[in-house]
């Protein structure tokens, strides 16, 4: 829920040295002053961070984060279709430093769990007595034959909002009438699965209105997704006969990329795109690995109940980063997820034993202007991973009226998210 906040002070340190001066003067914790970093200035770690806050006033805690903007993934896609502009998805860390929050303005570039340091990109030391980890995601450039940070310039992914946004906002716009858009959607996981789908759906919007007499193709590594039924009625509904998708047992497994021709090569034959989206496979975002909390699959195994890492002590890992079983990859379960973890950390620096979390999160997808579906859901520990204890989707044959209802309900959603974050 939105949370209204009065500003008592700014602490902004823009200068990684200034942190580490600051850092190396606190108190440590046995003389009662917990030093908590988060790493990752996302839906999770700022959310994360303002919990632990206001949970325990005492608290030293420090947000690693190099960007001084936020740019936020939801709603992104309505970037790309040219509904929205790109400065309605940024937000600053004013606020997050008014809660008491120091901003070290810094990429973390080395983690010592023996030693509970965290190297900062200028060369400086920040030290801790707990770490929360929510780095997101990154591409695995080296996952998909061709497709590196150079073909992502000629083939953008858009999956991490800003300039790669903008990029495909502009290559729609200046396609020729006619043309063939590819989405390529990897195989799972990947940070919020129903997006491409979302996403087809609003570039068929752009393109009915301006160029209708293109298409668009989905070549898809799944068989099935998240709300398919839901999607496949919008399309039909609202885009006859212009979104095609080919699934995995159809050959739509994506396997290579030439993007000196715009080329798509799956199992089954080669495409040629007017504009290609290519969304490469995923992993855990860098520090995870550095810091020794991601596994082979290159995402970190976690505890349920508190977001300890698995792997190694006195870290925790909230968002995209975590292997966290039936939870999706969401903003919605980030900031979830940051409020938990925040919860078992002051109960275990206070030497109180942990809450089981119940956690609930929410996934809206909108399809066209006044057209939006959902998934709502509750998760909780299970079996060592979590586990859905109820889950609700909008009905597939629901009227106009709802559709209509829950797109405001999609914006409402957005602000209250962003504001629990940064406002």
């Amino acid at each position: 829920m939105a949370v209204t906040r009065r500003l008592t002070r700014r602490n902004v340190i823009g200068g990684a040295a200034a942190v580490a001066a600051a850092a190396l003067a606190r108190p440590s914790l046995a003389q009662g002053a917990a030093r908590v970093a988060v790493i990752g200035g996302g839906f999770g770690g700022t959310v994360c961070a303002r919990a632990l806050r206001r949970l325990d006033a005492k608290l030293q805690v420090t947000l690693i984060e190099p960007n001084k903007t936020f740019t936020a993934c939801p709603f992104s896609n309505e970037v790309i279709a040219g509904l929205r502009d790109l400065p309605q998805q940024q937000f600053s860390y004013d606020r997050v430093a008014a809660d008491g929050v120091t901003i070290a303005a810094q990429a973390a570039s080395k983690v010592d769990a023996q030693g509970r340091t965290i190297g900062l990109a200028d060369g400086t030391t920040l030290a801790y007595d707990k770490l929360v980890l929510a780095p997101g995601i990154d591409m695995r450039f080296d996952a998909l034959s061709g497709y590196d940070e150079a073909a992502a310039e000629k083939m953008p992914h858009a999956w991490k909002a800003g300039a790669q946004t903008l990029l495909l906002r502009r290559q729609l716009e200046a396609m020729d009438d006619g043309g063939l858009v590819v989405i390529a959607v990897p195989a799972a996981p990947l940070r919020c699965p129903p997006a491409p789908y979302e996403r087809a759906g609003l570039i068929a919007h752009y393109l009915k209105a301006n160029k209708p007499r293109s298409k668009i193709l989905v070549l898809d590594a799944k068989d099935g997704y998240s709300q398919q039924k839901l999607f496949e009625k919008a399309w039909q509904e609202l885009y006859p006969g212009m979104i095609e998708r080919i699934a995995l047992s159809q050959g739509g497994r994506v396997t290579a990329v030439n993007p000196a021709a715009n080329e798509i090569v799956t199992d089954f034959g080669n495409y040629t795109a007017a504009v290609a989206n290519v969304i490469p496979p995923q992993r855990a975002g860098r520090i995870a690995a550095i810091a020794g909390a991601a596994d082979r699959t290159g995402w970190c195994p976690i505890d349920p109940i508190t977001f300890a890492s698995k792997l190694v002590p006195n870290i925790h890992v909230i968002g995209d980063a975590a292997i966290a079983g039936g939870i999706p990859k969401s903003a919605s379960a980030a900031a979830a997820q940051g409020r938990a973890c925040a919860a078992a950390i002051v109960n275990a620096l206070a030497g109180r034993p942990p809450e089981t979390p119940r956690l609930d999160g929410a996934c809206y997808n909108t399809v066209a202007p006044g057209y939006a579906f959902s998934l709502r859901g509750i998760y909780q520990p299970k079996d060592d991973q979590y586990a859905e204890a109820e889950v609700t989707t909008s009905p597939v044959d629901a009227p106009r009226e709802m559709r209509q209802r829950e797109a405001e309900e999609a914006v409402n959603w957005f602000k209250t998210i962003t504001e629990d974050a940064f406002g």
